[in-house]
């Protein structure tokens, strides 16, 4: 109903402009005359009004034809730019001519001079007519045009505002080596017009034989306010034309008057999700990190670091970085020491492991609120060091869970992960103790436990896009475990916030779940990924499967089917209830893990399993070198 509408408003302004140049060409016509006989009316020779109006009609016929076909009808005068008005041009100039042609043949008498002034004032009419219909509809600035440059063709998608923003700013440019040949809209009242002389050529459906017919080389997506999934489906189409492919940002920078061609970026990865992005209402729930002494271990990781820039905004009244890696928590504390100069920031090296100098830190910095992202969680590696990952991640929470009780600390959240749920694996299951490390801790101390539960973080160290990347730049091949196997996304950001929301949550013994949105298949996504590398699956990049290594799944879960699932006030993050062991069974075993772990007994994983009895694992990879 809306896009008929749209036409029937196109039309109606079209009928408008229709009518208004016959209506010029006729004042133009008496004006001439008029001002050739010093604008008075009674000298102007009754011959010459008759031979003027007995050719009107044939003249009116002529130049809206001619008119027609300079698509003076057909072009977007809201977005309009100095090539459309130079057509115009043209058209009044060669509609004169054919006037002057038309009469002289017929040898019907008239002053010389009319034909001239016939042309000027029809000219600053028409001109006049389509600059009150710019103001009507509203404009932008008149774009120069920048002629005589070799550059790339190129298929712009979007015949919008930011369309013609960015057309008219490659137009204009002296340095955007970019030619517009075509213009790609959904809106079919758009079809077949004109936007600062470009056509409009059809929708989505027509990309790929558009992109042959005008041999285009790059497409630029310019609609900031499409739907994600649109914006999905339409980046697939153009994947398959082998262009280069360009993206506007998104909607703030049209209303920040930010559209330029500078702002266009590469199509990434997260583009192709398919859904909104995550949002958290931050600034309004933030005070509870304001004037606060803050902790973050892991805070050089992918999560930790996310987690560091973001409190950084909420005036933390400390923040202390732990981690055992220096060269990330290095890069961290400079990056912040840059962006946030006013901030209080410590950033100290130690394994959470260390628990005599955890206990230490504890003491001299006193935190009000704990971020646990410290972990060990690739996934293979830790099938072949199970001890480890139990060290570090079980008894490395256990430490700093114990301390910010015993210290007194208000709120500690713990970074978990849906590999927890019904663990295959060593690195899931020792996340899921972690989980009940939590629990058990809320039990005992005043301080609100909880821990947030999310699938894989794009772009993560160690995650699979980076390795995609690495693999493609390296000519091949792309490797994928299982052509079924599918994986939860989110970015790094919207993890990040998502963590900080349901932080603020937080009462004590939830498990937080966050909803990932549809799962992506991981062909799927190392296909894109080839794709958007300007290259072709199959042909330019071979992509082979390897199996399932030890431990994976072909599909990740957030949620047992015991945990019954709570709302809260974010529809993005949930609240699940996973069966608690008792207290004082979980002690016994917690203790007999410990041991396990640091006399690396080879049978560990048994012990995990009664934990855990949900972990399921193949009896070879009992036994432990």
């Amino acid at each position: 109903m809306k896009k008929l509408k749209t036409i029937a408003q196109r039309k109606k302004w079209n009928m408008i402009l229709g009518i208004s140049d016959i209506i010029m060409m006729i004042i133009a016509s008496y004006l001439a005359l008029l001002t050739r006989f010093e604008f008075y009316p009674s000298q102007i020779a009754p011959i010459f009004l008759k031979n003027a109006a007995k050719y009107m009609p044939l003249n009116l016929f002529c130049s809206i034809v001619i008119f027609m076909a300079y698509r003076l009808y057909s072009t977007q005068w809201k977005y309009a730019g100095i090539s459309d008005f130079i057509n115009v041009v043209k058209a009044v100039v060669i509609a004169a001519a054919f006037q002057l042609i038309g009469i002289y043949m017929l040898q019907w008498e008239i002053p010389r001079s009319y034909y001239f002034l016939y042309l000027v004032y029809l000219l600053l009419g028409m001109f006049f007519i389509r600059l009150l219909v710019r103001l009507i509809q509203g404009s932008e600035p008149l774009k120069v045009n920048d002629i005589g440059k070799k550059k790339v063709p190129v298929m712009l998608i979007g015949a919008g505002e930011a369309g013609s923003i960015i057309l008219n700013e490659i137009k204009k440019s002296t340095y955007v080596t970019k030619t517009i040949r075509c213009i790609i809209d959904d809106d079919p009242a758009k079809k077949g017009t004109y936007l600062s002389g470009i056509p409009v050529v059809g929708n989505r459906n027509t990309i790929l034989r558009n992109a042959v017919k005008f041999d285009v080389e790059e497409i630029i997506l310019a609609i900031p306010t499409i739907e994600p999934k649109d914006r999905k489906d339409i980046l697939e189409i153009c994947k398959q034309t082998g262009c280069r492919l360009s993206i506007l940002p998104g909607l703030y920078q049209l209303i920040n008057s930010e559209v330029t061609v500078s702002a266009l970026r590469e199509v990434e990865i997260e583009d192709l999700l398919g859904r909104e992005p995550v949002k958290a209402n931050l600034p309004s729930i933030m005070s509870y990190v304001k004037d606060r002494v803050v902790f973050v271990t892991g805070g050089g990781g992918s999560i930790g670091s996310e987690i560091c820039r973001q409190i950084a905004r909420y005036q933390p009244k400390k923040l202390v970085i732990i981690d055992n890696y220096e060269n990330n928590a290095y890069e961290i504390q400079m990056e912040l020491k840059r962006t946030h100069p006013e901030l209080d920031l410590k950033v100290l090296i130690v394994s959470v492991q260390n628990h005599l100098r955890i206990h230490n830190i504890f003491e001299d910095y006193k935190p009000d609120i704990v971020f646990h992202a410290a972990a060990h969680k690739h996934v293979p590696l830790m099938e072949d060091s199970p001890h480890d990952a139990i060290k570090n991640n079980v008894f490395g929470t256990f430490n700093i869970a114990q301390e910010a009780g015993m210290s007194g600390v208000k709120r500690m959240v713990l970074i978990s992960t849906d590999k927890a749920v019904r663990p295959t694996n060593i690195m899931g299951a020792s996340k899921r103790i972690c989980e009940m490390v939590i629990q058990y801790m809320n039990s005992l101390y005043d301080t609100e436990y909880v821990a947030v539960r999310f699938g894989n973080v794009l772009g993560s160290n160690g995650s699979v896009v980076p390795l995609f990347k690495k693999q493609i730049a390296n000519g091949g091949p792309v490797t994928v475990t299982h052509p079924e196997i599918i994986r939860y996304f989110m970015t790094i950001p919207e993890a990040v916030s998502l963590v900080l929301e349901a932080g603020a949550y937080a009462e004590g013994g939830e498990i937080f779940i966050l909803d990932m949105g549809e799962p992506v298949k991981i062909l799927d996504l190392a296909k894109n990924m080839i794709r958007l590398s300007g290259l072709t699956p199959g042909e330019d990049i071979e992509i082979q499967f390897t199996g399932l290594r030890p431990g994976e799944k072909l599909y990740e879960e957030l949620l047992i089917d015991e945990e019954n699932k709570k709302e809260t006030k974010n529809k993005r993050i949930f609240i699940g209830s996973p069966r608690m062991m008792e207290t004082e069974q979980f002690s016994e075993l917690i203790a007999e893990l410990d041991h396990a772990a640091f006399s690396e007994d080879p049978n560990i994983r048994e012990v995990v399993k009664r934990l855990v009895p949900e972990y399921t694992y193949k009896q070879t990879n009992q036994q432990t070198k």
